[in-house]
């Protein structure tokens, strides 16, 4: 049987090379293994029971109606917009600040996104930076959590009622982060998740796609599996024959019950992961007030992060470079990673067209992201620290 409820920590896995410090290592142990191997053993290794378990607990730790478990956020970010009845010609607004996943979503259903500009301690979408793309051809917009910072959905939500547009939620990077108190998602129109092993809790790949629409739910649950009428699940359990029929074109976007059994897992340890990330990140945030220069992320006034990614901002006048700083914490041992993609300056959107996007081509530019991971011991945060202080010339 698959469980909500996690054990004791497993101990620190090894890294990757003798040493060396990784950016990220999902919190894994024996009871996903165990998990895993039950859901094996019992033959029911498609999507299943242990799938429309998770969906429950998922649902339920969010506060939404209604859960869909999906093959990766993208496929959720997707289905979103086809549940929105987005069409060619239509504009939808997005973050160039993001994975590249968020405007390719835009594209899948033959939208055209425009990108907004974000607020510099963030990296998310204002209300401000929205109205100043949107078009009388938006239809959509699109919020991402950059790195597990919440956005300021509270104002958004409100904005966009008064525009008459719809507002997803890119919430892939921010389980267990909270607004005003409530979780990520929490009252949100449709949330796509991601359980990518870069993300606080993890299902090696796999999505979820929240909502409080029934009527949606519903045909999402259709919508993931070829439009059939009748899951695949009901189908088998039933003890007569089942002639399924396809109501609309439809998807192949299912997780599997081996994925769900590692999310209840994973799902169980959640509350002990964002503690350990935000004590981490806190200790971070007080060592490098001793690096001139530096600017950390840090929880923005109405909500909590989960430090999904922890990064930091150098100053224009920092003695070293972004690329400079990440190879010499390379040969220090260090894996750190460049900061958030500029999708707009990607080669898949030469050519596509952008307002000036200034904070966000700076973030870009500039920022690069430490290493954070539940096992992460000071020692090694102390490492980290020293290169920076050391090229800082602190």
């Amino acid at each position: 049987m698959s469980t909500h409820t996690a054990g004791p920590a497993p101990g620190p896995a090894p890294d990757p090379a003798p040493g060396r410090i990784p950016v990220m290592l999902p919190w894994l142990g024996e009871e996903e293994a165990r998990a895993a191997s039950e859901a094996v053993l019992s033959g029911w290794v498609a999507q299943g029971p242990r799938v429309a378990e998770f969906e429950r607990a998922f649902a339920a730790r969010v506060g939404a109606g209604h859960g869909i478990a999906l093959s990766s956020c993208t496929t959720a970010l997707h289905l979103a917009l086809v549940t929105l009845g987005l069409e060619p010609g239509d504009e939808v607004v997005v973050p160039s600040l993001s994975f590249i996943a968020t405007a390719n979503a835009v594209r899948y259903v033959g939208a055209r996104p425009v990108f907004a500009d974000v607020e510099e301690a963030t990296g998310n979408l204002t209300v401000a930076t929205v109205d100043a793309v949107r078009t009388p051809r938006t239809r959509a917009v699109i919020v991402v959590h950059q790195g597990g910072v919440p956005a300021d959905v509270h104002a958004l939500r409100t904005a966009c009622a008064g525009w008459a547009l719809p507002l997803v939620e890119d919430a892939a990077c921010a389980i267990g982060a909270t607004v005003g108190g409530e979780s990520v998602g929490r009252g949100a129109l449709l949330a796509a998740w991601s359980f990518h092993p870069r993300k606080v809790i993890t299902t090696g790949e796999g999505g979820m796609l929240t909502t409080d629409d029934a009527r949606w739910a519903e045909r999402l649950r259709r919508l993931r599996e070829h439009g059939m009428n009748v899951s695949a699940a009901e189908r088998h359990a039933s003890s007569r024959p089942v002639a399924e029929s396809y109501l609309e074109v439809g998807y192949n976007y299912r997780m599997t019950d081996i994925q769900a059994a590692v999310g209840l897992v994973q799902l169980g340890r959640l509350d002990a992961i964002v503690a350990r990330r935000r004590a981490l990140a806190a200790r971070y945030a007080q060592l490098l007030g001793a690096v001139p220069g530096l600017r950390p992320v840090r929880d923005p006034g109405y909500g909590r992060s989960n430090f999904q990614s922890y990064w930091v901002l150098p100053a224009g006048d920092f003695p070293v470079g972004r690329d400079k700083l990440l190879a010499v914490l390379a040969e220090a041992g260090i894996s750190a990673r460049r900061g958030i993609m500029a999708s707009h300056l990607e080669p898949a959107y030469e050519g596509h067209g952008a307002a000036p996007l200034p904070v966000t081509e700076r973030i870009s530019r500039d920022s690069l992201i430490l290493p954070l991971f539940h096992t992460m011991t000071h020692a090694q945060q102390d490492r980290v620290v020293a290169v920076l202080r050391e090229q800082a010339g602190a």
